[in-house]
């Protein structure tokens, strides 16, 4: 019998996130082993030697330890047979681009560590934070808000089932909410929450029933 997969994970992570909802997507009986970020246990040895990059999610599975998010997804995709990305080819661009979009441009900018380090040189504070979170987060999410507007969108970004991009974008709505950006107004993103909401696979990864 193969060894459980084990998630390196962190609650917050909105990459882990991401992970824990695929996985729960998936069927997948995995482990979860906690890097706290707060103490720096990412950037043990340990873990570094799991993910030189220092970072959350990694995932230990069919005898490797995969990293990043997205790549960690589309492996499960691939050897799962989990449904989150569309059969066409049209389709599959549009879902990887609604994903990237919130992994690859407003996620890189508000990470913690990259935050911090602007705060270290510039000598702003907490205020300063909540400036640069809320301004990022929703310049982003209100470019995503329009993104949705197309006629491949349904219940979900893409049709009437959740796919990768509803994987970044409910950790992406917890982070919104957790910084005090407002996107109350964006209404195909509360539309889509609130279907999200109903998927136990969603409701299981929420950092709220992963904080260990």
């Amino acid at each position: 019998m193969p060894d459980q997969p084990v998630l390196y994970d962190y609650w917050r992570s909105s990459a882990s996130y991401r992970v824990r909802i695929a996985l729960n997507l998936a069927g997948v009986d995995y482990r979860a082993v906690v890097v706290n970020l707060v103490e720096g246990v990412h950037k043990s040895a340990g873990h570094l030697a799991r993910n030189p990059q220092g970072l959350v999610p990694a995932l230990a599975i069919d005898g490797m330890m995969l990293t990043q998010s997205l790549a960690i997804i589309e492996y499960l995709v691939e050897t799962r047979g989990v449904a989150l990305l569309p059969d066409d080819a049209a389709g599959r661009a549009r879902a990887r681009a609604l994903a990237d979009s919130i992994a690859m441009d407003i996620h890189p900018v508000c990470n913690l560590s990259v935050v911090s380090h602007v705060m270290e040189l510039t000598g702003g504070g907490d205020d300063a934070r909540v400036a640069w979170m809320r301004k990022f987060i929703s310049q982003g999410m209100n470019a995503f808000e329009r993104l949705l507007d197309h006629p491949a969108t349904g219940r979900f970004c893409h049709g009437d089932v959740p796919g990768i991009a509803d994987l970044c974008l409910i950790p992406q709505i917890y982070n919104a909410e957790r910084w005090g950006a407002d996107i109350s107004g964006l209404e195909r993103i509360q539309a889509i929450r609130s279907a999200c909401d109903q998927v136990p696979a969603f409701r299981n990864a929420h950092p709220d029933r992963n904080n260990f």
